[in-house]
C-alpha cells in the first residue's frame, strides 16, 4: 500500500513509478493529477521527466498547450531527448506531428479548450502507443458542453483517460491513489494523516462527505476528535508539508 508522500519530490517520484506500472499493465490512456494550490506544472513535468532511463517506455514528444509555454521549455531546459511542441500549432495538423517511431507522448496541463486536439493526438497515437497527460483540465463544463455533443465526448474520450496518480488536499484530510492501489481518503489528525477508507473508484461530493461524516460518527464520544480546519488551513498545511 502506497503512503501519503511527504515531499512534491517523493510525490513526483510515486506518480512516475504508478505510471509506468499503468504502462506495462496495458493502460495507454493516463493522467497524472498533483492538485496541489499554486502549483506550477513546469517544474513538476521537468522532475516527471527527469528520471525515465530504465524505463519501459520513452516519452519522444511533449506537447504544451500553447507555443509560449514550448518556448519557456525549451528556454530553461536546455538539451532534452525529446521533442517539445505545442498542441494548438496551426503550422502543421495534430495526426501530421505524431510519428511510427514515437514511443510514447506526454501531455503538459491541457485544457479543455484543447481537448479535441488531446483526442486527435490519442488517435493519433493509437491504442497500443501510451499518452499521459499531467494535470488535466479537459472538464470544464462552460466549454465541453452538458449537451449532446459533452455527453458524446465523454462518452467516447474522456471516461477512458484513467487517473494512475492522483493526490488532492482536501478539507478534512485528503484523496489519494497510486496506481495499481486503491482510491484511499486519507484523514487529518492532530498528529498527522490516517487511512480511513479504500474504494475501487474515486468518491466524489457527497460520497467523500458520507466518508468524513460515518468516520466522525465511529469515533468514541470520549476519544479527541482533531481540530476541523477550513479548507484553505488544510490545503497550506499540506501544502507546507510537501514542500519542505
Amino acid at each position: 500500500m502506497s503512503e501519503l508522500p511527504k515531499t512534491l519530490g517523493e510525490a513526483v517520484s510515486q506518480a512516475k513509478i504508478a505510471t509506468q506500472n499503468a504502462i506495462s499493465d496495458g493502460n495507454n490512456r493516463l493522467q497524472v493529477e498533483i492538485l496541489l494550490p499554486e502549483l506550477n506544472p513546469m517544474p513538476v513535468a521537468e522532475s516527471f521527466l527527469s528520471a525515465e532511463e530504465g524505463t519501459n517506455h520513452r516519452f519522444n514528444k511533449i506537447f504544451f498547450p500553447d507555443a509560449g509555454a514550448a518556448a519557456l521549455a525549451r528556454r530553461d531546459w536546455g538539451d532534452v531527448p525529446f521533442e517539445l511542441l505545442d498542441i494548438s500549432t496551426k503550422r502543421v495538423s495534430v495526426e501530421e506531428q505524431i510519428q511510427p517511431e514515437d514511443e510514447a507522448i506526454l501531455c503538459i496541463a491541457p485544457t479543455a479548450q484543447e481537448v479535441l486536439q488531446i483526442e486527435k493526438l490519442c488517435n493519433a497515437m493509437g491504442e497500443d502507443r501510451p499518452v499521459v497527460l499531467l494535470n488535466p483540465r479537459l472538464e470544464d463544463v462552460s466549454i465541453v458542453g452538458i449537451g449532446y455533443a459533452g455527453r458524446q465526448l465523454r462518452d467516447r474520450f474522456l471516461k477512458n483517460i484513467q487517473s494512475c496518480y492522483y493526490l488532492r488536499p482536501l478539507e478534512e484530510g485528503t484523496l489519494f491513489r497510486c496506481y495499481p492501489g486503491l482510491w484511499q481518503v486519507w484523514r487529518e489528525t492532530t498528529d498527522g494523516y490516517e487511512l480511513i477508507k479504500e474504494l475501487p473508484n474515486k468518491p466524489v461530493g457527497d460520497d467523500l462527505d458520507l466518508i468524513f461524516a460515518g468516520e466522525t460518527a465511529t469515533q468514541s464520544e470520549d476519544a479527541p476528535k482533531p481540530k476541523k480546519l477550513s479548507m484553505f488551513a488544510g490545503m497550506q498545511r499540506f501544502m507546507k508539508a510537501l514542500t519542505r
